[in-house]
C-alpha cells in the first residue's frame, strides 16, 4: 500500500496549481489509474478529483464543429445526437470500447490519457522501460502477439489501447490544454509522442497541465465516416487492428479522405500513404485494396504478431468499402 493525498478540486487553477506539484495524479472517471495503482505501476503521492470542475457539456462552436469537455463520459458522447449525425466515426468508435458501465464512468480526458494494456508494463516483476526507464522491453521477443507493427523502438512495442483515440486522430480534432503558463492547443495527431529511447513520455503534456476539452471540425460536407473493430472477442476486448474512416465521394472519385489504424501502433496510427491512394481515386474495390496496402508499408512485425499486417489491411480495404456504400 502506497499512502497518497487526496483532494478535491473545484476550480481549473486550483486542479493545475495542485497537479505541477510532483507526482500528482488527476482522476475522473478512474477507469484506468485505480488499476494501475493497485497493481503498483502507478503510485502518486496525491490524487486530484477534476469532477467537480465545469469540463462535461458539448456544445457547438461558432465554426460549426463541436466542443467536448475532458469530463464528458464515453457513453454521453456516443449517443450525442450531434455525434451520431455528424461525426458517426466516433460514435461507432466509442462503443465499440471497454463496456458499458465502463463507457459510463470513462472521460474523453482520460481516454486521452489511456495508458497500454501491454502485460509486462502491467506486471512489476517485468522488465518495462515505460514502466521502469533503462529495465529494457521483455515484449521484444517475449509475448507480443498483440502489440504494436509501427511507431516501435527498440525500447518499446506497446500499442496504444485506446478507440476512441483512433477516430479523432481521423477526425483532426484539437486538444485545449491549460497549465499554470496558460493555455494551448495541441493537434490530436501531435499530442502523442513515438516511444523513441523514452517510451515512458507518451504525450506533450507537462506536469500540471489539464486536458480542458477537445474540439471537432465542422463534419465534412457530404462526408461518410465509421470505425472498424478486429478483435479476439466481440466485446470487452482491445483491438488487434481497427480502422476510422473519413471519406468525402464525389462523382464517383474520392474527394478527400483520412484513415487511421488502431491496435497496430505505439500510438494511434494516421496513414497519410492510404489517403494518398485514395484522393482524387475512383470509389472502387480496386482503389480501397490500393488503400490497404498502402496503409501497412513500413509495418515491422515482432516475434509472433507478423498476422497483423495481413489483418490491417483486411480491416482498412472491409472498412473503406462499408463507408463509402453507406447512404
Amino acid at each position: 500500500m502506497h499512502p497518497f493525498t487526496f483532494n478535491r478540486a473545484s476550480s481549473t487553477d486550483q486542479a493545475v496549481k495542485w497537479g505541477a506539484a510532483p507526482n500528482v495524479r488527476f482522476i475522473a472517471g478512474g477507469t484506468t489509474l485505480t488499476d494501475l495503482m493497485k497493481l503498483g505501476v502507478e503510485h502518486p503521492t496525491q490524487v486530484v478529483d477534476i469532477n467537480r470542475l465545469p469540463l462535461a457539456e458539448v456544445e457547438r462552436t461558432p465554426e460549426g464543429g463541436l466542443k467536448v469537455g475532458a469530463l464528458v463520459r464515453n457513453s454521453d458522447l456516443a449517443w450525442h445526437l450531434a455525434v451520431k449525425q455528424g461525426y458517426p466515426v466516433l460514435s461507432e468508435a466509442l462503443l465499440a470500447g471497454a463496456s458499458g458501465q465502463l463507457r459510463n464512468m470513462a472521460t474523453t480526458g482520460g481516454n486521452l490519457l489511456q495508458r497500454t494494456r501491454c502485460m509486462y508494463f502491467r506486471d512489476n516483476l517485468s522488465p518495462c522501460n515505460k514502466r521502469e526507464p533503462g529495465t529494457g522491453c521483455a515484449a521484444i521477443g517475449g509475448a507480443n502477439r498483440t502489440l504494436a507493427i509501427f511507431g516501435t523502438s527498440e525500447h518499446c512495442i506497446a500499442t496504444n489501447p485506446s478507440d476512441m483515440n483512433v477516430a479523432l486522430v481521423a477526425l483532426g480534432a484539437q486538444v485545449h490544454i491549460q497549465g499554470n503558463h496558460g493555455s494551448r492547443v495541441v493537434p490530436v495527431g501531435e499530442f502523442f509522442l513515438l516511444p523513441g529511447s523514452t517510451p515512458q513520455v507518451e504525450t506533450v503534456l507537462q506536469p500540471g497541465e489539464l486536458i480542458t476539452h477537445v474540439a471537432l471540425p465542422p463534419p465534412l460536407e457530404g462526408a461518410k465516416s465509421g470505425y472498424l473493430k478486429l478483435r479476439d472477442r466481440a466485446s470487452y476486448e482491445f483491438a488487434l487492428a481497427s480502422a476510422a474512416v473519413v471519406l468525402q465521394i464525389d462523382g464517383g472519385r474520392v474527394r478527400q479522405a483520412r484513415v487511421a489504424l488502431g491496435g497496430v501502433g505505439t500510438l494511434p496510427w494516421r496513414s497519410p500513404a492510404a489517403e494518398q491512394a485514395l484522393v482524387g481515386a475512383p470509389a472502387s474495390a480496386a482503389t480501397w485494396r490500393a488503400a490497404a496496402e498502402a496503409a501497412v508499408r513500413g509495418a515491422k512485425a515482432q516475434s509472433e504478431n507478423g498476422f497483423k499486417i495481413e489483418l490491417a489491411k483486411r480491416c482498412v480495404a472491409q472498412q473503406l468499402a462499408t463507408v463509402a456504400a453507406r447512404v
